[in-house]
């Protein structure tokens, strides 16, 4: 666990605490994504609340706090506050849904395409994942899945409202 004393600043309409680059080492080395944290504010909420912090660019985060924690620490804007952060434990990276079976099937039947959906970043499997998730039709995942392995070809296709090319 990290404990520190911080101010609780605002960036636009968002309160945050900066989280410097030396204490975010602590949690995690080398971290270059949002980084999964539980986190109590004086003490609160009982159990610690789950957020990302965000990066600020430099090595240090912003950790902005949910509406949820401020109310059950009593604290706003201005305040001087005793932080405890941990790494979430349970965090899993990717995305969070599975491979429908008709996308895993066409995937594992084509090594080109497979190698193209791994390079992917995992907030496009999300977003690709999450929309097929929507499809109910036979029709419709047949026209998407031939969208997505074109794309993944490399091919410019027209796919979940913007351009795909050189597979991505």
């Amino acid at each position: 666990m990290l404990r520190f004393s911080s101010l609780i600043r605002i960036r636009g309409i968002n309160p945050y605490i900066r989280v410097e680059a030396m204490l975010a080492r602590r949690l995690r080395e080398n971290w270059r994504k949002p980084l999964p944290v539980l986190v109590r504010i004086n003490g609160q909420p009982k159990n610690p609340w789950h957020i990302n912090m965000m990066l600020a660019g430099d090595g240090s985060f912003y950790l902005y706090l949910h509406e949820v924690v401020r109310k059950a620490s009593g604290t706003k804007v201005g305040d001087q506050v005793r932080v405890e952060l941990w790494f979430d434990q349970a965090y899993i990276g990717g995305p969070s849904h599975a491979l429908p079976s008709w996308f895993s099937v066409a995937l594992e039947a084509n090594a080109r395409a497979r190698m193209a959906w791994n390079d992917l970043a995992p907030s496009r499997k999300k977003d690709v994942l999450r929309y097929f998730l929507g499809l109910k039709s036979p029709e419709a995942k047949a026209r998407n899945l031939r969208k997505i392995m074109d794309a993944l070809f490399g091919k410019e296709v027209r796919f979940m409202g913007r351009t795909w090319s050189g597979g991505k």
